[in-house]
């Protein structure tokens, strides 16, 4: 399928902004697998210098520092200020859309289980399929594929189980919870507004270079009056784990995955996210030496037949 390498205007009606996308293929899987481990090895890649630098100070300094090179990648493939102005209502949407997904994450990790957050936060494929299902053309899934999406996040709900709970810690860990669904949404809702506004035909450099510099203009801030900025210890290990962030995590694999959202449909994508905290899980065990259970087992094998199931 051929896309043209001019920018649409952002007042194009939603009709002609919308390009039939592919289903799924081989080549497809084989790089969301890679975007999956990725973001999986990112969950070590910051608890693993969170002594030094504070989780909300890693994400604010590697997303300023991952703009400047998105917008010098994007200057050099000819994207100008024109451009910008065409999208910048999406775009801001989006940049907003992902700086409530850290924001609110952040925020549910102070008062819930690690576990839960990632089950929460992982709904965004439901959600955003949802989404997709009716308002964009072309990104229905079938009832096979429904059962699927369904298989898999309850995988996914067996494989994070946490072990016992004090019942005094519900009511904190509920309102935790809470906030890792909004973090949920927020993910999703950027899914919907890049495959439903102007910014779906637009470049991948662009739709990122909005959603990393709205989040590095409003965190960047919250770290420096919160004194997690002025408190960041800048040891070797830790400046090698924000270069990793930056030029992998925010750089390399997001422009992966906003590359393919231009040819493949987002709701058969969205699904092979529930791979990425079972490989934080992995990473986890292999690096921390965290303990890995049977339940991870079993939901791990419900995950892989669900994918397979939205896939056929």
């Amino acid at each position: 399928m051929g896309f043209k390498r001019s920018v649409l205007s952002s007042n194009s009606s939603p009709s002609s902004l919308v390009c039939e996308r592919k289903s799924v293929d081989i080549q497809a899987a084989s790089l969301m697998v890679v975007f999956c481990l990725v973001l999986g090895f990112q969950q070590v890649a910051i608890k693993g210098v969170a002594e030094e630098i504070s989780p909300l100070v890693q994400i604010a300094l590697r997303t300023s520092m991952a703009t400047l090179i998105i917008i010098v990648f994007a200057c050099f493939k000819g994207i100008g200020w024109r451009d910008v102005r065409c999208h910048w209502r999406p775009g801001v949407l989006v940049g907003l859309g992902f700086t409530g997904e850290f924001a609110f994450l952040a925020w549910g990790l102070g008062h819930s289980l690690a576990s839960h957050m990632s089950v929460f936060l992982y709904t965004a494929p439901i959600f955003a399929a949802l989404g997709l299902h009716a308002w964009v053309p072309g990104e229905q899934l079938g009832k096979r594929q429904w059962w699927g999406v369904g298989l898999a996040f309850m995988g996914m709900v067996i494989a994070m189980a946490p072990g016992q709970i004090s019942q005094e810690q519900w009511r904190d860990i509920l309102f935790g919870d809470f906030l890792g669904l909004l973090a949920g949404l927020c993910w999703a809702a950027t899914t919907v507004i890049i495959r439903k506004s102007s910014l779906s035909e637009a470049p991948a450099e662009l739709t990122l270079s909005y959603q990393l510099s709205v989040t590095a203009l409003l965190l960047l801030p919250i770290a420096l009056l919160s004194g997690e900025l002025m408190a960041a210890r800048f040891t070797p290990l830790a400046l090698s784990s924000l270069g990793f962030q930056t030029l992998v995590i925010s750089c390399a694999a997001l422009l992966l995955w906003f590359s393919l959202l231009r040819r493949y449909r987002a709701s058969q994508l969205g699904v092979f996210s529930f791979l990425a905290p079972l490989f934080g899980v992995l990473f986890g065990t292999l690096l921390l030496q965290e303990p890995l259970s049977a339940n991870f087992l079993i939901g791990g094998s419900a995950i892989l037949f669900g994918i397979v199931l939205v896939m056929r």
